[in-house]
């Protein structure tokens, strides 16, 4: 059985439809209609111990329920969840103390005191051992560069800095799963780097299973191999990242520093534009390997330098998007 196993869940809220004009407000106390939103359509999908996962879609794809059920905030309308034996709205004590939560615009920290009377609180709401306690606050301060930040105030902090705490608040009891909902917005990119690293790190050395919720294509590419695909409460691919780029990442631009002239009208050349110092192709992979087309256009011009972009992952789920019509 896997570690996270999701059966046939569904989700529908009752929004009240509010009228408008002068009376609206009247109109709508008594008579009151409702719009239903099928939030999560009938999915499925199971994760294995350690595993890296990324849960994407475009805003109102239903990932946030998806997650809310799963961490237990939620109660399906139908359908079972069931993670490390555990039903997560059930057995929601036991449950919530195996995992951990991170979101990117919200915060667990305590804004006006330092990170580390947080962490000390959550040690007494976790009920931990003062011993291991001890020892995974020292791991996480060392792993995440810590031990010059945890005694500033919550609101002094940098954003970077904020939600490396906030990334330690949510390990300190060291939970099986990490939730990680937007982790990286707004950081810098030597912050994104960081947070990327120890994520990747705790997931090699304690197997924590990590489900990530993310807008930035950038964070999935880091440190996603499998990917689920979900747009207006339908599951819509779940599989390799790897798989999908073969799919769907089909054009290759590659720029020819040259100071030959060329004209290729193939089929396979999707656009040629003359740049400073050479000749930009786009090409499509799927009718011309790389380094055939590198052979052949090298036997008719001279070329001191080539740059092949190996493709961008936000272009890529676009055109995922368009093919499924989300």
């Amino acid at each position: 059985m896997s570690f996270i196993e999701v059966k046939h869940i569904n989700k529908t809220f009752k929004v009240p439809i509010k009228s408008s004009g002068r009376f609206g407000a009247l109109k709508t106390f008594f008579s009151r209609k409702y719009n239903y939103i099928k939030a999560i359509n009938d999915i499925s999908f199971s994760i294995k111990k350690g595993e890296i996962v990324g849960y994407i879609g475009p805003n109102g794809a239903g990932k946030s329920t998806t997650i809310k059920i799963l961490s237990g905030i939620l109660v399906p309308d139908s359908g079972n969840v069931v993670i490390d034996k555990m039903i997560p709205w059930k057995d929601r004590k036991k449950y919530v103390s195996k995992i951990g939560v991170v979101f990117g615009q919200r915060s667990q920290l305590w804004w006006d005191i330092p990170a580390i009377d947080s962490f000390n609180l959550l040690k007494n709401i976790y009920k931990l051992d003062d011993k291991e306690y001890q020892k995974t606050l020292n791991e996480l301060i060392e792993l995440l560069n810590l031990k010059d930040i945890i005694n500033i105030p919550v609101r002094n902090l940098s954003l970077g800095n904020r939600m490396k705490c906030e990334i330690a608040a949510s390990l300190i009891h060291k939970p099986k799963i990490l939730f990680l909902d937007e982790p990286t917005i707004g950081l810098d990119a030597i912050s994104k780097k960081v947070v990327r690293e120890f994520i990747k790190k705790i997931n090699k050395q304690n197997k924590v299973t990590v489900i990530l919720t993310t807008h930035d294509m950038a964070d999935i590419e880091a440190l996603a191999k499998r990917i689920i695909l979900i747009g207006k409460g339908k599951l819509l691919y779940d599989g390799s990242l790897s798989k999908l780029k073969r799919k769907y990442d089909y054009f290759r631009k590659i720029k020819v520093i040259t100071k030959d002239k060329i004209k290729i009208e193939e089929e396979y050349v999707i656009e040629q534009k003359n740049i400073e110092g050479g000749i930009e192709f786009i090409i499509d992979i799927r009718k011309i390997e790389i380094n055939e087309f590198i052979k052949l256009i090298s036997s008719k011009i001279s070329i001191s330098d080539i740059d092949i972009d190996s493709g961008n992952i936000d272009e890529l789920i676009v055109k995922l998007y368009e093919d499924f019509k989300i």
